[in-house]
């Protein structure tokens, strides 16, 4: 099943309506929206990688943690940097020339032999090669997983599937607009599942191959918290949950307000109440509650929301436990400050805010031991936001939104383009009121420069292209200017 995420409320009732698709027949436990026609070699496979024993949210270093380097630090931001950074989370993701990420989620079944599986896979759209279809944008892939134990292959799941959207600008888009989900059920043991996804229009594929250790799931215990855009919890172990999951198990700060979070708990012996923990950098607690479990039928699923302010930015753990029990099931979950922004600690957030606002106000945050973080950060947003009144941080969108618009837009000029010298004055002051550009005047000039104005401020800047490829430098008196351009407009906000 495919699910283009374009427009979140109208997908759920889309995803809700499709109800025979969720029906208890676990040897068929979905259907795909396409019939199979096409036979997907797995090609280019890495060398397996071990997950975690609940699926996702292994920590790093833990036994039975995926590999995968860090992510590159601050200014030397590749397009890999993302996938690094979700396989450290327990994910598996694949290349980035078809950078799909997948994660899995284990549920009861009616039975002790066996174990349901969700498996949630997703992909850009800008990943996929759309051509025109009438007034409409069409794009097709192919999804197949192979799961395998010893020698002998299990399951083999393969799915043809076509995307549609009604715009150019979302064949674009870089968040995980397209979503794959399968259950499967399992026995519990451990297995070797290859992933792999062939865009039909562009013929790119990416693999991944990993160790898979399925748990037992007695009815009555928790299941793996799921991250999800929406869910319509189950009433029985025979039945399954109807829930859009999102597969990066990421949120965005500034634009997402809460996360989400999906408890599965059925049968009779069904905890009625659970308590949750988020844990930050250094296994230190930022946010926690007891939660009731409803009574629902033969079953106490719900659905719980995280605020995402409570949340360090960077990887955070979300651990659940039945009071009274020693058992815990978790997941891993990712703040970041964007789809192209890998920030994993709480000091890369801080380098990233040095052009939103003055030394002396970072110099809390800064300074705050890491279990004063939360509450720091808490002052820090309120303090900050230009507009308290509503739940989102207007300033920090605003701001984050130019690093990402910088890093395209400024891409030529430096490794990373919001720390380009026209990416720093864009991120920094905003778009100029008026560029002159003498390349434009006179096409056989050597040496081309660009002019930008900022009439508020009163200011020109002064970027020169020695070279001739679009590499723009500020000269020396420029510079200077922007320093204290950039000092009054912090200056301002403080205001």
């Amino acid at each position: 099943m495919t699910i283009p995420v374009c427009n979140m409320r109208t997908v759920f009732t889309h995803f809700t309506s499709r109800r025979s698709e969720f029906r208890s027949a676990f040897a068929r436990v979905t259907t795909p929206a396409i019939a199979l026609t096409t036979l997907l070699v797995l090609n280019g496979c890495a060398k397996p990688r071990p997950t975690g024993d609940s699926g996702v949210g292994a920590a790093p270093g833990a036994p039975g943690a995926p590999g995968g380097a860090a992510p590159g630090a601050v200014g030397t931001t590749t397009a890999g940097d993302m996938q690094r950074l979700y396989r450290t989370m327990g994910l598996v993701a694949g290349a980035p020339t078809l950078p799909f990420v997948a994660s899995v989620s284990f549920l009861s079944t009616p039975t002790p032999d066996s174990t349901l599986m969700l498996l949630s896979l997703s992909l850009p759209s800008r990943a996929l090669g759309f051509g025109r279809e009438g007034d409409r944008y069409i794009a097709g892939y192919t999804a197949r997983v192979e799961l395998r134990r010893g020698p002998s292959v299990v399951r083999t799941i393969e799915a043809n599937e076509t995307v549609r959207v009604p715009t150019f600008r979302e064949t674009s888009r870089t968040d995980e607009s397209v979503i794959w989900q399968q259950y499967i059920r399992l026995a519990p043991g451990r297995y070797s599942m290859a992933v792999a996804i062939r865009d039909e229009g562009g013929l790119r594929n990416a693999a991944e191959e990993v160790n898979l250790d399925v748990p037992p799931v007695p009815l009555g215990q928790l299941a793996t918290p799921i991250a999800v855009y929406e869910a319509i919890p189950r009433q029985s172990a025979d039945s399954l949950p109807r829930v859009l999951a999102r597969p990066r198990s990421t949120v965005i700060f500034g634009q997402d307000s809460v996360l989400p979070v999906y408890i599965d708990a059925v049968g009779s012996t069904a905890p009625s109440r659970v308590d949750v923990r988020v844990l930050g950098e250094g296994d230190l607690v930022s946010w926690s509650n007891s939660i009731d479990l409803p009574e629902r039928g033969a079953g106490r699923s719900t659905t719980i929301t995280i605020p995402v302010t409570r949340m360090g930015v960077g990887l955070n753990t979300v651990q659940m436990a039945i009071p009274g029990s020693a058992d815990t099931v978790r997941t891993r979950v990712l703040v970041t400050l964007g789809d192209d922004l890998p920030i994993s600690t709480f000091d890369e957030m801080l380098t990233y805010l040095r052009y939103f606002t003055t030394p002396e106000r970072l110099k809390p945050l800064r300074d705050a031991s890491p279990a004063q973080r939360a509450d720091a950060w808490t002052t820090f947003l309120r303090e900050t936001d230009p507009v308290p009144a509503t739940a989102e941080h207007e300033g920090l969108r605003d701001y984050f939104g130019r690093i990402r618009t910088a890093n395209t837009r400024f891409r030529d000029d430096a490794q990373v383009g919001w720390q380009s010298d026209r990416g720093i004055a864009f991120v920094a002051l905003g778009d100029p009121d008026n560029i002159v550009d003498t390349g434009l005047i006179d096409p056989n000039a050597r040496v081309r420069q660009q002019i930008w104005e900022y009439r508020e401020l009163r200011v020109q800047l002064l970027f020169v292209d020695q070279t001739g490829f679009g590499r723009w430098r500020l000269n020396a008196q420029s510079r200077a200017d922007l320093d204290n351009a950039i000092r009054r407009r912090m200056q301002q906000r403080e205001q």
